[in-house]
């Protein structure tokens, strides 16, 4: 079996499903069948209090609720705010004067809440902290005229909204070949800072190639890769070397989840392949599979694992084996607008956050 990445999106025309004796009379599996399971996978706490931040202003001041850009990167997740009363819209500017509108967990730029305001429109921010923490991390070092070079992915709404706060100190660095493309106007006043998402790897390797450019680049206060999208990683590395194929369950534009993809190939997995739902896996994958890697993007509800574990175990792959390689326990208050108003309101459940149950 050959290393394979690819994105899949949503079937739009019913294929007739391979039955298990079929695949099997394909390719039969020497060994037993079994699935590893990473955890942690998965929901992370910033994702957590998004969705229910969203969900919260949908009950309290009932829908139509805006919320500019996805909520959080999950095809699942935002189609079902979406039959709830959610909004989604590209810019402010397409929110009704005075509306309500929640700005998602990967952050705006200061233009974006500028238009916001001179709309008139309510606002509720759910970025998510640890993205808060890079942009303060931005506004700092340009204010002392730093040259920050922003390690991520030109386009993502994460990386503009983190440009957005100093853009004339702000250069973008896509990944190590665009490193000899840099110029600074100080190399000993030049710092690096990350998009929370990437791969921990390929940061670092970017690092490398800057610090050799430029020997007193400095490191940021405090790791800007996030804690969830590090686990996850350290979860399948773990896994991948042990897999024939690995499922990574999480959407096309859901970064930490391709990243997923990709470092399973690169730790040894023979294949990897990412889906949004359970029907999108091909059962042509199992051919010659005896172990099967599973995990999932940090903005991926578990019903969607779950979902994938029932088909697998269809396919003879009920015995599943959970590889813990952290336990996660943070979790962060609710956006300080909806929590002051769920007080006021008497709806203190969860107006301090909460860890959402896996169902």
């Amino acid at each position: 079996m050959t290393s394979t990445a690819v994105s899949l999106s949503m079937p739009t025309v019913p294929r007739r499903r391979r039955s298990p004796e079929e695949v099997a009379a394909a390719a039969p599996v020497t060994g037993a069948k079994k699935v590893l399971l990473a955890a942690p996978r998965g929901y992370c706490a910033g994702v957590d209090r998004a969705v229910i931040a969203v969900e919260k202003a949908l009950e309290h001041y009932g829908p139509p609720v805006y919320v500019r850009k996805q909520i959080v990167h999950n095809v699942h997740v935002v189609s079902s705010l979406e039959e709830k009363g959610a909004v989604f819209v590209d810019e402010t500017d397409e929110v009704p004067e005075g509306a309500l509108v929640i700005f998602s967990a990967h952050g705006v730029s200061p233009a974006v809440v500028e238009s916001a305001g001179q709309r008139g429109l309510r606002t509720i921010d759910a970025t998510c902290p640890l993205v808060t923490k890079v942009h303060k991390e931005a506004v700092r070092f340009a204010k002392d005229d730093f040259d920050i070079l922003l390690i991520g992915h030109d386009g993502h709404e994460e990386v503009e909204g983190t440009a957005g706060e100093a853009p004339d100190h702000i250069q973008i660095i896509n990944g190590p070949h665009e490193v000899d493309k840099v110029t600074v106007r100080d190399p000993e006043k030049v710092i690096w800072l990350s998009q929370t998402t990437l791969s921990v790897d390929e940061t670092m390797e970017t690092v490398r190639l800057l610090k050799e450019r430029f020997p007193t680049l400095q490191d940021p206060p405090s790791d800007d890769i996030c804690y969830a999208t590090t686990n996850r990683q350290v979860a399948i590395k773990k896994i991948s070397p042990q897999a024939d194929l690995v499922i990574v369950v999480g959407s096309a534009n859901s970064s930490n989840s391709v990243r997923l993809v990709e470092v399973a190939l690169e730790y040894g997995a023979k294949a990897s392949y990412r889906v949004d739902f359970a029907n999108q896996v091909d059962e042509a994958w199992f051919e010659g599979v005896a172990t099967v890697g599973v995990t999932s993007g940090a903005s991926v509800p578990e019903v969607l694992v779950q979902d994938v574990l029932r088909l697998l175990a269809e396919y003879g792959y009920g015995s599943v084996e959970e590889v813990v390689t952290a336990e996660e326990d943070l979790l962060f208050s609710l956006p300080k607008e909806l929590r002051a108003t769920l007080k006021q309101a008497g709806d203190v459940s969860r107006a301090l956050g909460g860890r959402r149950p896996r169902d």
